[in-house]
């Protein structure tokens, strides 16, 4: 005798905007909030600014702890361009009649730290390159959303010398991430097997 599994299924609940409403509260603006375009777009320059100079105190590190030959020249290649991102934020900066300042970056903040944790708990050798890769493509991606918004807002504010810096940080950022790819898919981890 065969016997049969019944599955009640539950009613499925649709979430509509007058449900969601009832659930979540709108997050109330700080005193000093962005208003317009232009100033979400100053803020966002002091949060990557403030990434790009932590990022300039972090790779070297990753460089140190790294040991693929390979790993290391692309982080040392990208220190190089980093400085230059640095500069290229001022001048933005300078284009917008605005002196460079930097706000804290949580988001690069905590990529940094997942970074520094991944070398804490990977012994020397492939296994912590894999890590390294791993975080710094964390980090690549967080730039290259964060610059390509950037990009479009300086677009929408016909802020021209904005644009044209940075594009071709979007565009240093992009590559970056390739080149970890192609180090990571070299046999690197395939070695830390």
């Amino acid at each position: 005798m065969e016997t049969k599994t019944v599955t009640k299924k539950s009613p499925v609940r649709k979430t509509t905007s007058k449900t969601a409403s009832k659930t979540t509260a709108k997050t109330p603006a700080k005193k000093n909030a962005a208003k317009e375009l232009k100033d979400l777009f100053e803020d966002s320059l002091k949060d990557i600014y403030w990434a790009e100079k932590a990022l300039l105190k972090a790779l070297p590190k990753m460089m140190k702890n790294a040991s693929d030959e390979k790993l290391k020249n692309a982080i040392d290649k990208h220190i190089k361009e980093t400085e230059s991102h640095v500069e290229r934020l001022e001048a933005c900066f300078n284009a917008l009649g605005k002196k460079a300042q930097a706000k804290k970056c949580d988001a690069m903040q905590g990529l940094l730290d997942e970074g520094k944790s991944i070398m804490e708990e990977t012994e020397a050798g492939a296994v912590r390159d894999a890590g390294i890769i791993a975080a710094a493509q964390k980090v690549e991606h967080y730039e290259i959303a964060t610059y390509g918004t950037l990009a479009a807002f300086a677009k929408v504010l016909k802020e021209e010398d904005c644009l044209k810096n940075l594009l071709s940080t979007l565009e240093e950022e992009k590559k970056c991430d390739q080149l970890l790819s192609k180090v990571a898919d070299t046999a690197l981890n395939s070695k830390a097997m």
